[in-house]
């Protein structure tokens, strides 16, 4: 069974959409009204991130190492962008829902989100050597919340001009906290070892200031006619040229502005690559805030510009590609289900994969034999596609779906 729309936003959103019924033929429209598409590429997600944590380090090269590679950052983004698209169905993707039914939507997603943070901070605080993503998720939902009732023109308007100004606000920031003598502490800093709110909004690996992009992007194209044919291949076309854009802008930048390569290589930190990877890849280290030339990288971490700009492209490109081949490939589709199981239930799926890590002692992240990413991938695929043919939400789904009954009381 598929998730309602008010499913929990980690989760599947849902694969029926209200209100969309099914399509007459010759309208240039998909046959259904139905988004698997979305599962699917939120299963896509969670194997990203699998990748990026327990798969082989990409700078030890080879296929294997630039597959891994492709994942790094962009699957936490890709995961970012749905969760966008998450919040537009729980409050009406389509039209807003107003009244009463509009109140019980928000109240449920800020329980949602109140929860994440608590979720993602625990998991934080259990020593796990991953960046957990669950925290920073729940901050999100609560920050880009008051858009909610805004269409496609304004969210996509308020989405660039976040790309656009944000990182370098976030450069500034970054440089007066590095600066500080010891940063700011007391609340802005607890809990100790969890991600506090600094850390949340500036300092973590997936900063509210330059993550919320992705999420109003997510909103922007949740409120368009997505079963539409010809929306799709919008879609797909502006994911390509906001990619090339990204990628293709911070590739002549490097390369044509006077000293660029030269100034974040001795900026970077990390091993395994050259500066001049910096216009796609992580392997080449991270921008250490000395230099303003770090804000013309588009590594998937680096937090500027052309790397929101670049992974937004990713992101919609690989949800349209995911919704035109699970509605116009059925073998495709049957072949798919495993993955499009994992999406409907994807944070339970992201919660084994740090509880196996843990359980398993692994430290090196990434680093992992390929077979261990498999032995990852092969398990919660099993998992998700036997639970789903006797249950309709995942097990935390579920625990999460229990949690926002409360909003149901309000008036």
């Amino acid at each position: 069974m598929t998730p309602n729309a008010d499913d929990t936003a980690l989760a599947t959103p849902t694969t029926a959409l209200a209100g969309e019924q099914p399509e007459r033929s010759g309208s240039g429209r998909v046959p259904v009204g139905r988004l698997i598409g979305v599962d699917l590429a939120r299963g896509l997600a969670v194997f990203g991130m699998y990748a990026a944590h327990v798969g082989p380090d990409p700078s030890e090269g080879g296929v294997s190492g630039h597959l891994m590679e492709l994942a790094h950052g962009r699957a936490s983004a890709l995961f970012a962008f749905l969760a966008g698209f998450s919040i537009m169905l729980i409050t009406g993707r389509r039209t807003p829902k107003t009244g009463r039914a509009g109140r019980q939507a928000v109240a449920k997603v800020v329980i949602r989100a109140l929860v994440l943070l608590a979720l993602g901070t625990a998991l934080t605080m259990t020593g796990t050597p991953v960046e957990v993503i669950l925290a920073f998720y729940g901050l999100y939902f609560l920050l880009v919340l008051p858009l909610y009732r805004l269409s496609a023109v304004p969210l996509a308007a308020i989405a660039a001009a976040g790309a656009l100004v944000l990182p370098q606000i976030l450069y500034v920031v970054q440089g007066a906290l590095n600066s500080a003598d010891g940063g700011p502490g007391g609340i802005w800093a607890w809990p100790a070892n969890g991600d506090g709110l600094i850390s949340l909004l500036f300092t973590g690996n997936y900063p509210a200031l330059t993550w919320i992009p992705f999420v109003i992007a997510g909103m922007a194209v949740a409120r368009l006619d997505v079963v539409s044919t010809v929306v799709r291949r919008r879609l797909a076309i502006t994911g390509v040229c906001l990619a090339v854009l990204g990628y293709g802008g911070s590739w002549l930048a490097l390369h044509l502005v006077p000293g660029a390569l030269k100034a974040i290589g001795s900026s970077g930190w990390g091993e395994g690559g050259s500066a001049a990877s910096a216009w796609w890849s992580d392997t080449w280290g991270y921008p250490g805030g000395d230099t303003p030339a770090a804000l013309l990288v588009a590594s998937p971490h680096s937090e500027t510009t052309l790397s929101i700009v670049a992974n937004t492209g990713v992101a919609i490109a690989v949800l349209a590609a995911c919704l035109v081949a699970v509605d116009t490939f059925p073998r495709f589709h049957r072949l798919a289900r495993p993955v499009i199981a994992v999406g409907s239930m994807s944070l339970t799926a992201y919660v084994f994969h740090i509880v196996g890590i843990r359980y398993l002692g692994i430290e090196e992240l990434p680093g992992s034999p390929l077979h261990v990413l498999l032995g990852f991938i092969v398990a919660v695929a099993v998992f998700a596609t036997l639970w789903s043919r006797r249950f309709r939400r995942g097990p935390l789904e579920w625990l999460l779906g229990k949690t926002a009954k409360p909003a149901e009381l309000v008036r």
